[in-house]
């Protein structure tokens, strides 16, 4: 007899990935976003400040490293969701990506190439260049239709055009799933602007469940702020705890990964923020907790680590290794740390 607990203790293949509870077999299904900080060819766009990334640049940004940058980020994508699914994740948010040519370029990598990799991405307004997009494998997940909802100011300012909000709506398990990606502005900016990007996908989702209650939502991204922060908490409406997930709420796991468990994904002054986050509609829980898994359901969630993504020594030791600080390129993977969430379902 299988038991609940050793579900994740057997070492089986995509779609099969299964296990048994009372003579019942599950699929598991990854789900991820990972910033992968400010990665650009060497080659200008026309109307972007993409000028640092090019061999004249404050970066030196030339073909070696460029070249670098690809291997190290899809060695990283490739190995998130493989905790628990060697054929890794389903989807995979990401941000701070250029442009369709390094989305080819990547996904073109041995890594990714080999499982089929493909990608959604809609070139934005960003005056830098940095997009979000959607990787995906099509045998756990398949597209159908997409858009870019644009970030809109309250104040009418078209000079200051930033990212949008990727949606993407297709199948996941035989049922309706939206996945939006999001980069919400920086903290450059004040908190203000990031609770207008929770406004305005708030707005969007309850659109979304208008037109078919059926769908469940998924909403991912680097929000630039934490968990308990306005704009997730109160204005996107992610809340802390399952049983306080309205019909038309989130729920934000991470909100206890970093205030209850002190874990983050990127580091400020010595201390951990948790910005890349993951949050569930209702449709996706489990609120009555009967364990049945008939439907799609969030199962279990952590902060993707490997020693490879972390900075072993020096000043930064125990922070995530990017690929340039201080002016010093580190040959790194990215400031952030990916986040992974897993669906599963009852296989039939």
């Amino acid at each position: 007899m299988c038991m609940r607990k050793n579900m994740f203790s057997l070492l089986l293949v995509f779609l099969t990935t299964t296990a048994c509870t009372a003579q019942k077999k599950y699929g598991l299904y990854p789900v991820a976003f990972y910033n992968l900080e400010n990665i650009f060819d060497t080659q200008h766009d026309e109307g972007k400040n993409d000028y640092e990334f090019l061999p004249t640049g404050s970066y030196h940004w030339d073909e070696n490293k460029y070249t670098n940058k690809l291997q190290n980020m899809s060695r990283a994508l490739a190995d998130i969701g493989t905790d628990k699914v060697p054929a890794g994740a389903a989807v995979i948010g990401v941000s701070e990506v250029e442009n369709a040519h390094v989305l080819d370029d990547l996904t073109a990598q041995p890594a990714l190439k080999n499982r089929g990799i493909r990608y959604i991405h809609i070139e934005g307004p960003d005056k830098r260049g940095v997009d979000c997009a959607l990787l995906y494998n099509p045998r756990m997940f398949t597209p159908k239709k997409w858009f870019l909802q644009p970030y809109v100011y309250e104040n009418g300012d078209t000079t200051r055009a930033t990212r949008g909000f990727l949606t993407v709506q297709g199948e996941m398990a035989g049922e309706p799933l939206t996945v939006i990606v999001c980069h919400w502005p920086s903290r450059g900016a004040t908190g203000y602007f990031r609770d207008i990007a929770g406004k305005q996908v708030r707005h969007l989702t309850d659109s979304i469940l208008v037109a078919d209650s059926n769908q469940r939502i998924i909403v991912m991204g680097d929000m630039n702020d934490d968990p308990d922060n306005d704009s997730m908490a109160k204005f996107l409406g992610a809340k802390r705890k399952m049983k306080e997930v309205g019909k038309s709420d989130f729920f934000n796991p991470w909100w206890e990964v970093l205030r209850g468990q002190g874990q983050g994904t990127l580091t400020y002054q010595g201390g951990w923020n948790l910005f890349d986050q993951i949050v569930f509609s209702r449709s996706l829980l489990d609120v009555k907790e009967r364990k049945e898994y008939s439907h799609l359901t969030l199962y279990a969630w952590h902060i993707f680590r490997r020693d490879y993504l972390i900075q072993q020594e020096g000043k930064y030791k125990g922070s995530p290794k990017r690929t340039t600080a201080g002016g010093t390129w580190l040959n790194g993977y990215s400031d952030h740390l990916p986040t992974v969430s897993y669906l599963i379902k009852e296989m039939k």
